[in-house]
């Protein structure tokens, strides 16, 4: 999984640290809203995920800031950006991961790089064919087709539904929602842009394009586009890849403990390069707390070992029994016991335990360890 995400911050000297973007700011007398840039950093990460969704780590991160921001709709009158060289826009960053996820890992032909629209750049299709990758990216460009004279949604336009697929989610107000999706799907030569025709050759992709039936009245209808070089060939296919592309909220997940659990935008360093390594330790810290979220319900019943250290397990055996305390703990008990610790209540009917209860009970578990460790006994000198 590709995304960006934002780290905003307040300093006296916003230029050590650089800016992200510009926001409006209140109404002058005269009726117009002030302008001001934001003090922070940009992060580009790459998280590994399984398909069952088990954070493996983050396999590439990409820190930078700017100097002066120049706001993109400004830049859009002045030069068109089809025609801007990739190697001079931030959007490098995409294709700069999937070269070194790719090459980290070792395995090109086993990975799939998926990213939401931002991620929809014509030179990153002709690298992963370049790498012999692959990708799952939703679209956001109309582009050419088959022999130029058409677009992708004239063709996806006459294509028959393979069939429907029913997908449950919350909404921006946490309440559980459900959809049936129509879903196409076709296979078609996909065109670069007008302006870089003669620096690349058309790549031959699927498309799937799953649509919304009946959306309740108040609700946006889902509308996914996605464009992959994985093999599409059946109704079930499609369906499989609609799965794994959602599988991209993973990365906000992530994104959130190290954001809100670990509190880098809290952090008081004053410089660019010490705010890079200090997110970059956290992002070790918030992919854990994620990890242990999720591999307690992938293998409920692991060992414990693999997780927690002895002095961990003795503090969370006396902290929090198990019930009856005669019965031996999986790895799941001792995940629920830390998050009990912080505020999870374990009841019959509870959801199974999330980042933010996980996050607040290893925070008590560290410092309960280091009273432990206090408090063991000096083994006194010995002479001799």
């Amino acid at each position: 999984m590709q995304d960006t995400t934002e780290f905003s911050f307040k300093r006296a000297a916003p230029e050590k640290i650089g800016f992200t973007k510009t926001s409006c700011g209140r109404k002058t007398k005269e009726g117009r809203h002030t302008q001001h840039t934001l003090c922070g950093m940009l992060m580009h990460a790459s998280l590994a995920v399984t398909p069952d969704g088990l954070p493996l780590g983050l396999t590439a991160a990409k820190f930078w800031s700017r100097e002066k921001f120049r706001g993109t709709k400004a830049l859009k009158r002045k030069v068109n950006p089809t025609r801007v060289p990739i190697e001079r826009k931030e959007s490098m960053r995409w294709l700069d991961n999937m070269r070194l996820s790719t090459e980290l890992i070792g395995a090109p032909e086993r990975c799939v790089h998926i990213g939401d629209r931002e991620s929809d750049i014509y030179e990153l299709f002709c690298l992963a064919q370049e790498l012999g990758t692959r990708f799952l990216v939703r679209s956001c460009v109309d582009r050419l087709a088959e022999d130029g004279d058409t677009t992708i949604a004239q063709v996806m336009a006459e294509i028959e539904p393979s069939g429907t697929h029913l997908v449950r989610f919350r909404d921006a107000a946490g309440q559980p929602q459900a959809a049936r999706l129509s879903v196409s799907f076709a296979s078609m030569k996909v065109r670069p842009p007008i302006g870089k025709q003669k620096c690349y050759a058309h790549e031959s992709l699927q498309i799937i394009h799953a649509r919304e039936i009946d959306p309740p009245e108040g609700r946006e209808p889902l509308l996914w586009k996605l464009i992959t070089n994985l093999d599409v060939s059946s109704h079930a296919d499609a369906v499989h890849k609609l799965e794994w592309y959602a599988r991209r909220w993973s990365i906000e997940t992530f994104f959130k403990t190290l954001k809100t659990g670990c509190r880098v935008e809290d952090v008081r360093l004053t410089t660019a390069d010490r705010l890079a390594n200090c997110i970059a330790l956290a992002c070790v810290t918030a992919w854990r707390i994620f990890w242990m979220t999720m591999l307690g319900r992938a293998d409920p019943s692991g060992t414990p070992d693999a997780v927690f250290t002895d002095t961990e397990l003795i503090v969370l055996d006396r902290t929090a029994p198990a019930r009856p305390p005669e019965k031996k703990r999986t790895l799941n008990a001792y995940i629920i016991a830390v998050a009990r610790l912080g505020g999870y209540l374990d009841r019959r009917n509870d959801p199974p335990p999330g980042t933010t209860v996980l996050w607040r009970g290893f925070a008590r578990l560290a410092d309960l360890v280091i009273g432990f460790e206090a408090a063991k006994p000096i083994d006194p000198p010995t002479c001799g």
